[in-house]
């Protein structure tokens, strides 16, 4: 009966060793990916030489085309190449054997089977590149995690240690000056020297501590652990940097609210930096510093009377980190010379609406 599959009884033997060669193929697969395609390809010969048609059927070869696919999907390019190169040549071997023995083979089923096989190996090798891809754009994702979380940190250590070292830089060389003269006063220096360098390693272990909780928690941030300062201890760094010879005056405007962690410490550390700065390079003993609450945000504004230039010759972290900071909020971020002299450093951190 024409176009009608049938083995013929002496076929069975090929019909029970084909299907033992796929189910060891199929077995295979997992761990010798080759090795299973040639006992796939072995089987899909066996199981069409008894079949009494002209034409390769394409259910023999399906096998064969799952096989491709996953091959070229899990595993290395090279071998998903070697894979459909070794199916093409059996196949084409199988035909010029039959064409030589005398069958009358055809041209469409056979071009049919060979592109099947090579639809499914593009298929393989298309989902293998789109894993790939997505590979390398995780690893990209946890470097940049990594990265900014190096940042964080050194903004937190900067910020954290640059202000307490040019505290201790100060009291120390008032102490230097004024231990003949006035050994009271040098006293009271040394005193304000220890207990900044107290402060400060408190601040460090806080910051270590923190780092080590976030070790156990993903997504953990060192920026939130309990003692972390904010806003409210302004008062208490501008009676140090008084106490260290640079007088700050400290001006709120508007009705204060509660503000976000990250918020409420950016903002201390910018005005932390900023002082900083005065102490360091603007050649003055006094500045003033504005908290703005409003609507929507919340500005701080740190000026001095200084040489106006004299910030910016910090070319470390400062800046940088203050700006990152803001940055990080979608804030504005602004810092230079005044028209008429000093030093200007301003700030705006929006504030959620769910926190207003």
């Amino acid at each position: 009966m024409a176009g009608v599959l049938f083995y013929r009884w002496d076929g069975l033997m090929f019909l029970a060793l084909a299907t033992a060669l796929a189910l060891d193929g199929s077995r295979l697969l997992g761990r010798r990916p080759l090795a299973a395609v040639g006992r796939l390809l072995a089987a899909s010969v066996l199981g069409t030489l008894p079949l009494s048609v002209g034409e390769i059927p394409m259910a023999q070869f399906l096998a064969v085309d799952v096989a491709l696919y996953v091959i070229a999907a899990a595993r290395p390019r090279r071998t998903g190449g070697i894979a459909v190169t070794l199916a093409l040549g059996v196949l084409a071997g199988f035909l010029a054997t039959r064409w030589l023995s005398g069958w009358n083979t055809g041209t469409s089923a056979e071009l049919a089977v060979a592109l099947t096989a090579v639809v499914a190996w593009l298929m393989g090798t298309s989902a293998h590149q789109s894993r790939a891809h997505a590979e390398q754009l995780r690893e990209r994702a946890t470097a940049q995690a990594v990265t900014d979380e190096r940042l964080r940190i050194a903004r937190e250590l900067h910020d954290m240690v640059a202000h307490s070292i040019g505290i201790i830089a100060l009291q120390a060389g008032a102490a230097r000056r004024v231990i003949d003269s006035r050994p009271e006063r040098a006293r009271e220096a040394l005193g304000e020297v220890e207990t900044t360098g107290r402060e400060t390693l408190a601040g460090l272990r806080r910051m270590l501590g923190a780092l080590r909780e976030a070790e156990l928690v993903e997504g953990g941030s060192p920026d939130g652990p309990a003692g972390t300062p904010g806003l409210a201890d302004l008062d208490a760094l501008a009676a140090a940097t008084t106490a260290a010879g640079v007088r700050v005056e400290v001006r709120r405007v508007g009705e204060p609210r509660p503000l976000p962690p990250e918020v409420d410490l950016s903002a201390y550390r910018i005005v932390q930096e900023s002082v900083t700065n005065v102490v360091r390079h603007a050649g003055t003993r006094a500045c003033r510093v504005t908290v703005e609450h409003q609507v929507d945000g919340l500005s701080v504004e740190v000026v001095d009377e200084g040489r106006g230039h004299g910030a910016m010759a910090d070319t470390g972290f400062g800046l940088v980190g203050m700006r990152e900071r803001v940055g990080l909020l979608h804030g504005e971020f602004s810092a230079g010379p005044r028209p008429g002299g000093g030093f200007r450093v301003a700030a705006r951190l929006p504030v959620p609406a769910g926190v207003r």
